[in-house]
């Protein structure tokens, strides 16, 4: 995977390119700190995605987006940034991104992330704080984004709202239930839900934390 990086900062850059290098399969063609460079080098080195800030300098990030979408509508682009305002990462998936994803992520994370949106799986980070999260969540070992589908899916959602709700494709949503699945130890989507009412992750009449 051609990769081009654009950030404002160059700790930010070298984090990025060494979690890349370490995941494997990506090749960085080109990196950027300036908003009014990314174009050209998208022009010049031809990648399959950019890893975009959202907030650069004489160029912010939304704009970079709108032209690269525009004049080379092939080339995947995920946006980076460290603001979790849902109406942010709603713009930007609308506007087209592939993903947007928070400066906190792990950076171990970040290659299957990427290698995600570039097959056409769309993901969005919301940003939600762990401090803010039920302690049996934590404990077994759930992201932010398993912990929001597994309250959807208590809430009664169908795979199809779920996708339609985060922005992500069906298929996303199928493969974060799996890793729910094998991390709680249910086989279903009831006896996980009961986990989530047991857990104090959504409050139902039917279930008692025993």
């Amino acid at each position: 995977m051609r990769v081009v990086i654009a950030d404002d900062h160059r700790l930010i850059l070298d984090g990025i390119r060494r979690a890349l290098e370490a995941g494997g399969g990506f090749d960085i063609v080109g990196e950027t700190q300036s908003g009014t460079q990314v174009l050209p080098l998208v022009a010049r080195t031809q990648p399959d995605l950019v890893v975009l800030d959202l907030r650069m300098p004489n160029m912010d990030g939304l704009a970079c987006l709108d032209e690269i979408r525009r004049r080379y509508p092939d080339v995947k682009v995920v946006m980076l940034s460290a603001s979790t305002s849902q109406d942010l990462i709603e713009t930007a998936l609308r506007r087209g991104a592939s993903a947007y994803i928070l400066k906190t992520v792990d950076p171990t994370d970040l290659p299957s992330t990427l290698r995600e949106a570039l097959s056409g799986n769309v993901f969005s980070t919301t940003g939600i704080g762990e401090s803010d999260e039920p302690t049996g969540a934590k404990a077994a070992g759930l992201t932010e984004r398993e912990i929001t589908i597994l309250k959807l899916l208590a809430h009664g959602r169908s795979n199809e709202e779920i996708a339609r709700e985060l922005w992500v494709a069906q298929q996303t949503v199928k493969f974060h239930l799996t890793n729910i699945y094998r991390k709680l130890g249910v086989k279903n989507r009831t006896e996980a839900t009961r986990y989530a009412y047991q857990q104090g992750l959504v409050e139902s009449p039917l279930y008692d934390a025993d």
